[in-house]
């Protein structure tokens, strides 16, 4: 496929299927000084933006001044609540949108610049697919994979029949597409990404609507694509998604890059929670607040709460001291969570 299949068309909407990126494309292609980015997913980075900012009408400020850094061979969370930039990002990553400032390099040619070079080597699934309600799964792959110049007709029929058993679509491919469900429209708009072999895969919010049987399947699909060079760029508001598949991350937050790097990283720069284990978990509170635990929270025997700046075998014995018979106590792993509470100051609100 020549484009990703990204657009703000709605699902059900009979527009051109080689149009999906729209008008923002540009019709010149990437100029001879640009070629030495063609080896970007062999080492480095395949995506970088450096000031990249987006404003929009009225003065709103979608995207502020953003450096980011997609290492070749990763798999890379975009995380942060609903509304805090992503989408506006990737949109203007793909060249589906004009930034207001700064750049953006992918595949190591700039965008929107370089689109007619860049996006044959990317599949991209933005804000849903555009399908042909009124086509069945299979068709709508069919006329997907045709808008593709670079598609062989002749194996056409196979390519699309592995991208539907790739995403579990096989026995749902005769159906026609408005009577899938959301879930199924996101696994045949992935599908349509997953048409011919990719060296950047594009995913925004790639398991909205799915159960968790299918967002379990997609994680994994996700891993298998990674494992077989595909760099895969997901944004999601799902803090446990992005911990379980990802291996770096950035954070976003308001418009603004509030950090980046591996997600072990990012959790191992937060402190993780104190929790003691206790049949006195009355006086363990107690206890546990004069010594400077905060944010404490009992659930039956379990006490938990942000450590203090201090000797926590101090806090221990104080335990003890006490009268608290204390069966357990330990600092957790910190968490991705834990990670952006302690960058933000605030809970992670994926309603925002």
């Amino acid at each position: 496929m020549d484009r990703p299949s990204a657009t703000e068309r709605q699902p059900e909407d009979p527009g051109p299927a080689d149009d999906v990126l729209g008008e923002a494309a540009p019709e010149g292609a990437a100029s001879e000084g640009d070629a030495s980015g063609d080896d970007a997913s062999a080492g480095g980075s395949v995506i970088a933006t450096r000031g990249l900012t987006k404003r929009y009408g009225g003065g709103q400020l979608a995207v502020d001044g953003l450096d980011l850094t997609v290492p070749a061979g990763s798999v890379f969370g975009f995380l942060g609540p609903n509304g805090s930039g992503k989408t506006t990002t990737i949109r203007m990553l793909m060249g589906l949108i004009t930034p207001t400032s700064g750049t953006a390099r992918v595949l190591g040619r700039p965008m929107p610049r370089a689109s007619r070079a860049v996006l044959p080597q990317v599949g991209a699934l933005i804000e849903g697919p555009a399908l042909y309600g009124f086509l069945s799964g299979r068709d709508n792959l069919l006329r997907y994979d045709a808008a593709d110049p670079t598609a062989d007709p002749r194996t056409r029929r196979a390519r699309v029949g592995a991208a539907l058993d790739r995403v579990g679509l096989t026995a749902a491919a005769a159906k026609k597409a408005r009577a899938y469900s959301l879930g199924m429209k996101q696994r045949l708009g992935l599908a349509a990404a997953l048409l011919q072999p990719r060296k950047l895969l594009v995913l925004d919010e790639p398991t909205n609507g799915l159960d968790p049987q299918g967002m379990r399947e997609i994680r994994s699909l996700v891993r298998e694509l990674a494992g077989d060079g595909t760099t895969v760029f997901l944004s999601s508001h799902l803090l446990d998604e992005i911990e379980q598949v990802c291996t770096h991350a950035a954070v976003m937050a308001q418009g603004r890059l509030i950090t980046q790097g591996a997600v072990a990283d990012l959790a191992a720069g937060a402190r993780g929670r104190l929790a003691v284990t206790t049949p006195d978990p009355g006086e363990a509170v107690r206890v546990l607040k004069e010594q400077g635990v905060t944010d404490v929270v009992v659930t039956e025997d379990r006490v938990t709460g942000e450590p203090p700046e201090r000797d926590l075998a101090e806090v221990n014995a104080a335990l003890v001291a006490a009268g608290v018979r204390v069966r357990g106590f330990t600092v957790e792993r910190a968490s991705l969570e834990d990670a952006f509470v302690a960058l933000t100051g605030e809970g992670f609100d994926v309603a925002g």
